[in-house]
């Protein structure tokens, strides 16, 4: 077995996404892995409380499991007691993720200039960073100092397809409003300028409801491209953390 990793895990106050959490969280412990979080002002956050108890009439809410695994998350002490983005020396981890969420309070995360600074500088050190859902939009909109263009700028990525974020959207607008648009233009838009090519974006195989599980990946979809990976949305938790925890275990010691 490889030794015993650090994966920093930045997340905004709330409204994150419970899967894309909390499944990762469950596997890289399971492993043998600290998982570190990090907050703006190093308060405990909490994530996106529709997903807990079903979105619209009980649907389209975190599975059973990742529900469970979420309960026995907040009972730790790395969640309860997060760093500050401001705290995190990039250097100190050996991986880092960027999960995803579409709710307002996500804002707080997907746009802040100082985590920005901090993903910069860890894309720098070429260990393995995955991104999933919205998630990647915080490495499309970090810049490579060097060259002023998205770190992303080169690479193979997924993220949150536009068919995905406008069929919830156009199911759901009558009672939640602009719930699942968390911007004006679609995440896959924004992504999909931040790359050197649009090719090197994969939307995957079209899948609106069902989800990869921990001994079913086949509807799950993953892109990976050296020591990166992404994913599209929670139905991928758990292919993508698979991936994840291949890359750490092939990191030199």
């Amino acid at each position: 077995m490889a030794s015993a990793r650090r994966v920093l895990v930045p997340l905004p106050d709330h409204d994150f996404d419970v899967t894309e959490v909390a499944v990762p969280w469950r596997m890289l412990t399971d492993a043998g892995h600290e998982v570190v979080f990090a907050t703006e002002r190093g308060h405990m956050p909490a994530a996106d409380p529709l997903l807990l108890t079903g979105v619209l009439f009980g649907k389209l809410g975190a599975e059973p499991e990742p529900r469970r695994f979420y309960g026995d998350l907040t009972l730790t002490e790395a969640f309860q007691k997060p760093l500050t983005w401001d705290a995190v020396t990039p250097s100190d981890f050996d991986a880092l993720l960027l999960p995803g969420g579409h709710a307002p309070g996500m804002r707080q995360y997907l746009g802040s200039g100082a985590l920005q600074t901090k993903v910069a500088a860890f894309w720098a050190l070429q260990r393995p960073v995955a991104a999933i859902c919205h998630g990647v939009l915080v490495l499309a909109r970090t810049k490579d100092p060097a060259t002023g263009r998205s770190v992303l700028h080169g690479t193979r990525t997924t993220c949150l397809p536009k068919y995905m974020e406008r069929s919830a959207y156009l199911l759901t607008a009558w009672k939640l409003g602009r719930y699942y648009r968390t911007y004006p233009a679609y995440v896959e838009e924004e992504v999909v300028a931040a790359l050197a090519d649009p090719s090197h974006f994969e939307r995957g195989p079209r899948v609106l409801s069902k989800r990869g599980t921990a001994t079913d990946h086949a509807p799950a979809f993953v892109v990976e491209d050296g020591r990166y990976v992404s994913a599209r949305w929670p139905g991928d938790a758990y292919l993508f953390t698979e991936r994840l925890l291949k890359r750490l275990s092939d990191s030199p010691d």
